[in-house]
């Protein structure tokens, strides 16, 4: 069967893409790995009418409105190659050898997070590790927190998470802090650290303290991170599309309608947006099925 759209990725944008397609009644085909980036988290925050729900819950409660309508196929697996087919379309290759061919590609894969190498870090990541201080910072309001990025201006984000609590900058011994951003950072109640870090220490998944070179140990009751992405697939790079810089990794590069620079390709959700968080990765995917249904009416 020749499809529509494929969209490749079954998390927050790719599922919200297929619902509009399904919608207008096109043939969708979703390919999912099962792997969604926020995986790790107990709940999701600040979603429409979904608080705190378990965003697996979410996803899976989605899944299944969206195979309730007849145009609609699921594979579970992987998309490892694709190529315009010269028949006015694509046909892509998965993982268990088996091709899909469809005129449209909704690029949904996510991102993959990389990990300072600290010990402890990724056991805890989603729990007491965080990204987003809008999707779990209320659940540690008042409490000890740290920051703790790897990024050129590190101070900005430090006076954001002190709205929650208590912070401190945690330098990691690879940055300084000039005299202008000390003191916005001291108008904050912001610590300084500059010290680098060797490990993080607490029961299972909960973090009670953050040990230093040297041995002295700081208590924190959470610590939040920037962590350099990468796409999740190479399958926009294979297929020729263009990428930006994005504050923390490379961004694939799209128009307002969510196209990107190869045509019939869009892409959605955290490898298409600067900002990540699961309403806005719902949205741009919500913005990327409608752009490409209107392109299989409007283009000749």
């Amino acid at each position: 069967m020749r499809y529509d759209a494929l969209v490749v990725g079954g998390s927050f944008a790719g599922l919200s893409a297929a619902m509009q397609l399904a919608r207008a009644r096109r043939k969708v085909c979703v390919v999912d790995a099962g792997a969604p980036r926020n995986r790790f988290a107990a709940a999701s925050h600040g979603f429409f009418g979904q608080d705190g729900t378990p965003p697996l819950k979410m996803i899976a409660d989605a899944r299944a409105k969206l195979l309730a309508y007849p145009n609609v196929s699921f594979i579970e697996g992987s998309v490892v190659g694709a190529h315009a087919d010269g028949v006015v379309g694509f046909t892509a290759s998965l993982d268990s050898d088996r091709q899909v061919s469809a005129g449209k590609l909704v690029l949904a894969f996510g991102v993959q997070d990389g990990f300072p190498d600290i010990a402890g870090v990724s056991e805890r990541w989603g729990a007491s590790v965080l990204h987003c201080p809008y999707c779990h910072g209320y659940e540690f309001s008042g409490r000890k927190l740290g920051v703790l990025i790897e990024s050129p201006h590190p101070p900005d984000h430090a006076m954001l998470i002190a709205e929650w609590g208590p912070a401190t900058l945690f330098l990691n011994g690879n940055h300084t802090v000039d005299d202008e951003a000390r003191a916005k950072l001291q108008a904050r109640g912001v610590a300084i650290e500059p010290a680098r870090i060797v490990a993080l220490e607490g029961p299972g998944q909960e973090l009670s303290a953050v040990r230093l070179e040297g041995g002295r140990l700081v208590p924190l009751d959470a610590l939040f991170l920037a962590p350099r992405t990468r796409p999740g697939s190479p399958l926009a790079e294979q297929l020729g599309c263009a990428f930006d810089d994005g504050p923390f990794g490379p961004v694939i590069r799209t128009d307002a309608m969510k196209m990107t620079t190869v045509p019939g390709v869009f892409a959605a959700g955290d490898v298409a947006m600067l900002m990540h968080n699961a309403t806005l990765a719902s949205a741009d995917g919500v913005m990327a099925g409608v752009s490409l249904h209107r392109s299989l009416v409007f283009e000749t």
